[in-house]
């Protein structure tokens, strides 16, 4: 059975049905063709094609077009010559086309005739002059390889090739190459169906040859699994040059389904794709990719793609890691019945080799699951194998499907090809894992660093070069040229040899490669040499709005090519029409947020869909909002309160590099910062801030006394610790082996909750400004990589800024209130805008960052741990690292702290000793004296107990109070003492007394001890506390203190802070790690069904 010959079965029984709708989305009605007339132009084609071709030896015919009506007919059409089509993207580098035209030997192409005057001047050399046929809307070419060369710089991958064929091994029990009945053979008439290319996986693209007899299979398979029928709908989303559109087109026009087309640029314009997919058109059945669902955002797939109403029956997602469940359920919407698949293969054992439905119980679960989604079955004809690091098989089944890699022609039955894949088997379940090699996923594709790194190294500029994937973020070429180069003219070069998503996001000319004590290039120290420029970068930015349009055109220029003369583009000028692309794009949308300091929300889609001067008065009303927008008239400043350059620089980019000193002046003239256990810092801001520094003055009153009651930290005049009350000795012990839910006198309320796309590890950090309360924002971020800022009071989303990996962190307020420090973990320290999450300085550490910032109010030095084993002192308003790292070695600090430097501009002893224990209160001095060898640093900066006493927490069976000593001591001496008989995660909460220490435990209990050490009671909980409990007062009686705290199983406990007597129990419907935080009458908190929480405390 052929393709073909499954088109023609459907035909006779569906020929009047409707087999091809396009629609060019153009306000046109959609054409269409039913099967007759899709069988019948097909037939003519191949009727056209047996007359004016003279094949030799393998029939192949080349298809150089755009999706369009006539797509499907004239894949037909080469297909009943008989012959395999192979296409070629009329976007893709010509050097690249030509390296697989001539490994394929093709030596005629069906040109689409609108298409004909730009394949001609791309592929000139090769086309044979005295030739040129056209038939009903296509031209055949005729190609001449002579005297042409068509290999790929810098080599052609031989050797790599033939190591990875040593990889590819047959199935046990299959015969011998030798044995002819055992082999398949690549014969030339009927075998082939069609050829395409790999995107690379040895540093060069293998062409892979697909006989029928591979894909039907793929083909019957689907069609059962999905249930098709003559009335469904299938959309063509993926191209001509990626396989899965095979199994797209074949398995619509094998049923008497109907074949969805669109032109390319509507499939970059996610909501305009919506509105044709399922209100136009009403498609019924979706194969992608997960990055173009995706594309679509959780809004549109959930209130259209998966909603209760949609048309969709069938999505089926693969060529990418599955999406996790937690992902997959907050994009449905409650009712909707749509089947999701999972579908894994790869290019060269084409299409696809496994499948798994997920089952509706599972997607409608609560159940928090961090698994992948299992890889399933293997489909129709396939043998799946997974093998040790030895080679040694350990699962496989189904049978096998053979296609033919580059000069193949003969190739044994059951012959297995090495995926590059990493998986592991779980009762007998696969769960795909990651890639094996050196190889990215960018933009949707898959993409080789060395081959952009080949490459690059066969240009003639290039001495030497390196290429980095710099916090999974960037792609960062680095260059040692042999003479002066301009670094437009490298990027020209690189698009002649690499496809779009190959093209480096940054080029950097440096001296020299650096290079480790082995002679490998150093990839962390070149992506400091990055992350360096982009710091020296932030003062060249955009300042004022006449700028923008002179380096708008300069970029729109570079970015596609264009000549650089000072011949201005005309107003009217589109993107896409221009010679832009998807990822171009995106490139220029990096460059304009890069050039403008900010992001700018909706900017892609109007790149994509509107005029170079739309994208312009985008740009400017995003940048500068309350400006008049004509180029003729002045900036009007904000306020009148000042005529100073404070105005002027109001208008300069966010991401500026302040001079010092540094004005603190900002919006926000007082604030407080409320963060894990009652970690709570009033501070003043109208103050100028300088390195020496000069003590702000107190809080207002009118803003401390919200909080006179809880453990408020004013940095000027620093507070004397009165001596406590003698505290009671007597135990308060619960003897329940559970708490009574019924003796609550509380009740919590969710106020709000905000998606944060994962799991929400990190604790939140509120921030309450004096001016306008009612602007109170809360700061948290997510395992998505996401940094997020929410109002308080409403849970609105202010901003949101994704960074390169996950967030465990806490964040950090600076003592001016302009930014928000957070730690991440790719190893670096982010300096974000308050007000707008712009990135301010990235500071990198060499590992891990889970600990989270801690600050110095007096000096405005922020001082963080890394998994380095290193603290660092940063001084965020210089950009600068002062002269440490602490390394933590064999239980000692290696370096310490300069504080004379850090205690500079205050007086007295008193004075002086209670800075020197807030210094240390606020460095990781906790986590660097431990009497073992230091584990890496994740635990937070906590404070003291009092200005002469620090608390030591070990993450083991003993909690330690140490005596600080005021001088650098390496070991200090151990006051108390207390054992609970489990770990210890929770940081210490002092009461507002700073009379009790309050912590959990894994032992599932919450417990109060007095300054003695001396147990004063306990509360059991129902599981292991990981969070640091939060002291407050409680809001309908000022003589009352509360404690809340949460447990592992999601379940939030709030107690009276003296006794332990439970007030109130509330359940989260996720995991909680992160700690609570308290302000008036709202508790926020994360938690791991990817939320953010707000709960009301109801009298």
């Amino acid at each position: 059975m052929t393709l073909q010959e499954l088109v023609q079965q459907a035909a006779r029984l569906y020929s009047d049905r409707r087999a091809v709708c396009f629609d060019e989305c153009n306000n046109q009605p959609p054409i269409y063709c039913n099967y007759k007339t899709l069988v019948n132009t097909a037939s003519e084609l191949s009727h056209f094609l047996r007359l004016n071709c003279d094949f030799e030896g393998i029939q192949e015919v080349g298809l150089y077009c755009y999706p369009g009506i006539n797509l499907p007919s004239w894949i037909l059409g080469i297909l009943q010559v008989p012959a395999a089509y192979a296409p070629i993207d009329p976007d893709s580098p010509p050097t690249l086309s030509t390296y697989f035209m001539k490994k394929c030997n093709l030596k005629y192409i069906l040109v689409d005739r609108k298409q004909i005057d730009k394949f001609i001047s791309s592929y000139d050399t090769l086309t044979d002059d005295t030739f040129s046929v056209e038939h009903n809307g296509v031209v055949l070419v005729k190609l001449d390889w002579k005297n042409t060369e068509a290999n790929l710089k810098p080599s052609d991958g031989k050797e790599q090739y033939e190591k990875e064929k040593t990889e590819n091994r047959k199935s046990p029990g299959s015969s011998s190459e030798g044995n002819s009945e055992a082999c398949i053979r690549m014969r030339p008439k009927d075998c082939l169906a069609y050829a395409l290319h790999t995107s690379g996986t040895t540093g060069l693209p293998k062409v892979v040859r697909v006989p029928h007899v591979c894909i039907v299979p793929n083909i019957q398979h689907f069609r059962v699994l999905f249930k098709i029928t003559q009335e469904d709908v299938l959309f063509l989303a993926s191209p001509l040059t990626f396989d899965p559109s095979v199994v797209e087109i074949f398995v619509a026009l094998s049923s008497g389904a109907s074949l969805l087309v669109v032109p390319t640029s509507v499939k970059m314009l996610p909501s305009k794709l919506a509105a044709v997919l399922f209100a136009q058109h009403r498609v019924t059945v979706l194969q992608a990719t997960p990055t173009l669902l995706r594309r679509f955002g959780s809004q549109l797939i959930k209130s259209t793609v998966l909603s209760a109403s949609t048309s969709l029956r069938v999505l089926a997602l693969g060529g990418e890691a599955f999406p996790s469940l937690t992902v997959l359920r907050n994009w449905r919407e409650e009712g909707n019945k749509t089947e999701i698949f999972n579908i894994y293969g790869i290019t060269e054992v084409s299409s696809w080799a496994t499948f798994y439905r997920i089952p509706e119980k599972m997607l409608n679960s609560t159940l928090q699951c961090d698994l992948p989604v299992q890889l399933g079955f293997p489909l129709l004809g396939t043998v799946v194998e997974v093998r040790d690091a030895n080679g040694f098989t350990i699962q496989e089944g189904g049978r096998s499907r053979v296609c033919f890699l580059d000069d193949e022609r003969t190739v044994p039955l059951g012959t297995m090809r090495a995926t590059g894949d990493f998986v592991t088997v779980r009762g007998g379940e696969m769960f795909f894992l990651g890639r094996k090699d050196s190889q990215i996923k960018r933009h949707g594709k898959r993409l080789n660093t060395e081959h952009v790194q080949q490459v690059a190294e066969g240009l003639q500029q290039v001495e030497s070069c390196a290429v980095t994937w710099c916090n999974q973020e960037k792609l960062i070429l680095f260059v040692v040229s042999k003479e002066d180069v301009v670094k437009d003219d490298l990027f020209k070069e690189l698009q002649k040899y690499l496809p779009s998503h190959a093209i480096p996001d940054e080029l950097l000319l440096v001296d020299a490669l650096p290079f480790t004590s082995h002679g490998k290039i150093d990839v962390l120290k070149l992506n400091k040499i990055y992350l360096n420029q982009m710091n020296m970068k932030s003062d060249c930015k955009l300042s004022e709005k006449e700028e923008l349009w002179g380096k708008l055109q300069c970029l729109w220029k570079s970015i596609l090519s264009l000549s650089e003369d000072p011949v201005q583009m005309p107003k009217e000028s589109l993107f896409l029409q221009s010679g832009g692309d998807s990822l171009k794009a995106v490139r220029l949308l990096s460059e304009i947020e890069n050039l403008v300091g900010t992001s700018v929300p909706g900017l892609l889609e109007i790149i994509l869909s509107s005029s170079f001067s739309e994208i312009y008065s985008h740009i400017l009303q995003t940048v500068f909002p309350h400006e008049v927008l004509p180029l003729s008239k002045r900036c009007a400043t904000k306020r009148k309160s000042s005529d100073t350059s404070q105005e002027e620089t109001s208008r300069k980019s966010l991401h500026q590099q302040a001079d010092v000193p540094f004005n603190c002046d900002c919006d926000m003239s007082a604030f407080i910062a409320l963060s894990r256990g009652s970690q709570i810092l009033a501070l003043s801001s109208t103050r100028l801030f300088t390195r020496s520094g000069k003590c702000p003055s107190p809080c207002p009153s009118d803003l401390t006394s919200q909080i006179s009651s809880q453990n408020v930290r004013s940095v000027n005049p620093l507070p004397v610790v009165e001596k406590a009350e003698k505290p009671s000795y007597v135990a308060k012990v619960s003897d329940k082996e559970k708490p009574e839910i019924g003796t609550e006198k509380l009740k919590l309320s969710v106020r709000w909750k905000a998606d944060t796309g994962k799991c929400v590890d990190a604790s939140p950090l509120v921030v309450v400004p004096a001016v306008d309360k009612s602007s109170a924002t809360v700061y948290i971020g997510s395992h998505s990589h996401r940094m997020m800022a929410v109002d308080l009071y409403s849970g609105k989303v202010k901003w949101e800024q994704i960074l390169g990996d996950r967030i465990e962190s806490s964040a950090c307020i600076s003592n001016c209130g302009k930014f928000i420090v957070v730690g991440c973990y790719n190893g670096l320290v982010y300096v974000l805008r308050s007000d707008s999450g712009v990135r301010h300085w990235i500071f990198p550490t060499q590992d891990t960052i889970k600990s989270s910032a801690a600050m110095d109010p007096v000096t405005g030095l922020l001082y963080i741990g890394s998994h380095d084993q290193h603290a660092y002192a940063l001084d965020i308003y210089v950009r600068l690292h002062l002269g440490f790292p602490t390394y933590c070695q064999q239980g000692s600090c290696k370096d310490c702290p300069q504080m004379p430097t850090l205690c500079r501009g205050c007086s007295g002893a008193k004075e002086g000793l209670h800075l020197e224990a807030e210094v240390w209160r606020h460095s990781v001095f906790f986590s660097l004296f431990e009497p073992e060898p230091t584990p890496p640093l994740f635990c937070y900066p906590g404070r003291a107990v009092s200005g002469y006493k620090s608390c030591h927490w070990r993450q083991n069976l003993e909690t330690f109070l140490w005596k600080a000593s005021l001088l650098f001591s390496a070991v200090l001496p151990t006051v108390w003492q207390f054992s609970t008989g489990a770990p210890i995660f929770s940081s210490p909460c002092t009461s507002a007394s700073e009379q009790e220490i309050f912590f959990g435990s894994h032992d599932c209990f919450i417990y109060c001890c007095n300054m003695k050490g001396q147990l004063q009671w306990k509360f059991q909980v129902t599981s292991r506390v990981y969070a640091t409990p939060f002291t407050f007062q409680d809001h309908r009686s000022s003589a009352q203190t509360l404690l809340a705290a949460a447990s592992t199983d999601g379940k939030l406990w709030v107690l009276e802070s003296k006794s332990g007597q439970l007030q109130s129990v509330y359940e989260l419907p996720g995991e909680a790690f992160s700690s609570p935080v308290v302000w008036e009458s709202m508790l926020v908190i994360g938690c791991r069904n990817n939320y953010v929480y707000c709960l009301d405390l109801v009298g």
